[in-house]
């Protein structure tokens, strides 16, 4: 009967860890995103300013998965919401950010997680996975990017002006230094816990 009482609050102490440990996971990884953003270069004629943002948040989706990905930008969304200093740095910060310039950028980031998390959790976890991965985010960004531009400036010109033609090349390599790092990360963490074995 103690034998019964014991395995079960071990049982239960190790979910509390396990639960515990997940939660670690997300509040560091929506903190790492906000110091992403801390790297932010405003750029002439555009209030869209190039970031290290959108490469934190490719990274958490290829990194954590599809679901932790998805959690990890809802709860910065929510940090910025509040008024947390986790935005760029160069905006008005809390809702007024969201509603702003970038605000499509940045309400597309928990979906850009989760579908570069979705791809990279189907099948084997190569370079090529995780490179489309992040095009596929990089796709549903700039949608909700530009398609919030356009509504604010009505027109869908100004918002290709404001949002995109800058941003591509710097885009094409923060795609390329998620997937790269993330399968990298990958390969370590399958040899280690081979090495375990």
């Amino acid at each position: 009967m103690e034998k019964a009482a014991i395995q079960t609050l071990s049982s239960q102490q190790t979910r509390g860890l396990a639960a515990a440990r997940q939660v670690a996971i997300v509040v560091g990884a929506s903190l790492f995103v906000a110091l992403c953003v801390r790297i932010t270069i405003p750029l002439p004629g555009t209030p869209v300013p190039l970031t290290v943002q959108n490469f934190g948040v490719l990274l958490v989706g290829l990194l954590l998965g599809s679901k932790r990905g998805f959690a990890v930008l809802t709860l910065y969304l929510a940090e910025g919401a509040i008024g947390l200093p986790v935005f760029n740095p160069t905006g008005a910060g809390g809702m007024a950010q969201l509603l702003g310039a970038t605000g499509g950028f940045l309400l597309a980031y928990p979906v850009v997680a989760w579908l570069a998390g979705f791809v990279m959790e189907r099948g084997r976890r190569t370079f090529a996975r995780a490179a489309l991965g992040g095009l596929f985010g990089e796709v549903v960004l700039f949608a909700g990017g530009l398609t919030w531009l356009a509504v604010l400036t009505h027109s869908v010109t100004q918002a290709f002006r404001w949002g995109l033609y800058w941003f591509v090349f710097a885009e094409v390599i923060k795609v390329m230094m998620a997937a790269g790092i993330a399968v990298q990360w990958q390969h370590r963490r399958v040899a280690q816990e081979t090495g375990q074995q």
